[in-house]
């Protein structure tokens, strides 16, 4: 399987599906932008104690540096990091300009972020008829007026194009065609799949589930019983099926982060430590996409899976990072003393004010 293989179209009227991913996008622009950087680990983010690694290059992945890392482990699993302050701004200036040259083939692209997209290219503007040739022109048309590089998956649905850009990281694109969807996702360890986070993963793991094969194996009543609405979900995409379209200009209705702890909480101290780095997530993504919100949520999960939210809105949109902490801290600390321990905790942001770069709804999971 490679880039020889091909989604046809025409006879049976497969989608053609293309994900078109950046390769270390703030951090590959910061090493464009500045020679002494080229060929040296480098985070972009802040380099304070309460700093998250917003990016990495490659070369500062191999030391294990990830986004969403604190910058002290970061700094702790690679001492030679140097740490580059984000540049927003200049990011979505290149984001608009890749996302022209994507309209050239299609108008059909839904963003999932500044660096990432799916394109449908089934009825594309330029009649061609092979999806791995207009994938390699628009990454060769990147390159050429960005200097980046970017990766691409081209399938006939979404789960597998997004799994097929992963395959050939860095700079690199791969074909799943739609009589090898089946195989390459029975052989896939659950916590690859998207949609499917760390608490997700152990729970299946727990359940006995640790392939995409384990998943296949199950009925469907058995993966609604335990996974609810999602089941269904898990369910098609291990058998290759996921019918969801490519959904253009589709408008973001929340910005939310959450993280599952692995021992239950109940201090208010120890609470608010866990939900800095979530307020960090959901303001970089504002920043990122240049989106506001007017409406603030916490949810808490306690240790016996009961679950409540609480939500302050205001006149005009949170301002900065810090006054949504300050409202999250409000939320929480008008519920102390709690009744119960906790074991997932959640901000988000919502009332969002559109923008040049709204995008499609997105929960994040630390």
């Amino acid at each position: 399987m490679g880039d020889s293989d091909t989604v046809e179209g025409e006879a049976t009227r497969v989608r053609k599906i293309i994900h078109i991913d950046m390769d270390a996008f703030y951090a590959s622009v910061e090493q464009r932008d500045n020679p002494e950087l080229r060929g040296k680990p480098v985070a972009v983010g802040g380099s304070a104690e309460r700093g998250v690694v917003a990016a990495a290059s490659y070369e500062a992945r191999k030391f294990g540096v990830r986004s969403a890392m604190p910058s002290v482990t970061a700094k702790r699993q690679c001492p030679d990091l140097i740490f580059v302050k984000p540049r927003f701004e200049v990011y979505k200036a290149i984001s608009r300009q890749i996302r022209e040259i994507f309209a050239e083939h299609t108008d059909i692209i839904e963003p999932l972020s500044l660096d990432e997209a799916y394109l449908d290219v089934t009825e594309n503007l330029q009649g061609i008829e092979l999806a791995r040739d207009i994938a390699r022109l628009i990454r060769e048309k990147i390159k050429a007026e960005t200097g980046l590089n970017a990766s691409a998956g081209i399938s006939y649905n979404k789960f597998l194009a997004k799994l097929a850009s992963d395959h050939r990281k860095p700079n690199g694109q791969f074909v799943i065609s739609p009589e090898m969807g089946p195989a390459f996702v029975e052989t896939l360890p659950v916590g690859k799949f998207h949609g499917i986070g760390p608490a997700t993963s152990a729970k299946m793991n727990a359940l006995g589930l640790f392939t995409g094969l384990d998943i296949r194996n199950q009925t469907l009543e058995f993966m609604n019983a335990n996974f609810g609405k999602s089941g269904a979900y898990y369910y098609w995409i291990s058998r290759g099926v996921d019918d969801r379209p490519v959904r253009a200009n589709r408008i973001r209705k929340s910005i939310g982060a959450e993280t599952t702890f692995s021992s239950d909480l109940a201090e208010f101290d120890a609470l608010v430590a866990r939900l800095r780095p979530l307020v960090d997530k959901v303001w970089r993504h504002c920043e990122t996409t240049g989106s506001r919100g007017r409406t603030v949520t916490l949810k808490i999960k306690f240790a016996d899976f009961e679950i409540i939210t609480r939500s302050r809105s205001l006149l005009a949109p949170v301002a900065g990072r810090d006054e949504l902490e300050r409202l999250a801290c409000g939320l929480l600390e008008v519920e102390m003393p709690l009744p119960k321990a906790v074991r997932l905790l959640g901000v988000a942001l919502s009332s969002l004010q559109a923008g040049d770069d709204a995008e499609p709804q997105l929960t994040l999971g630390i």
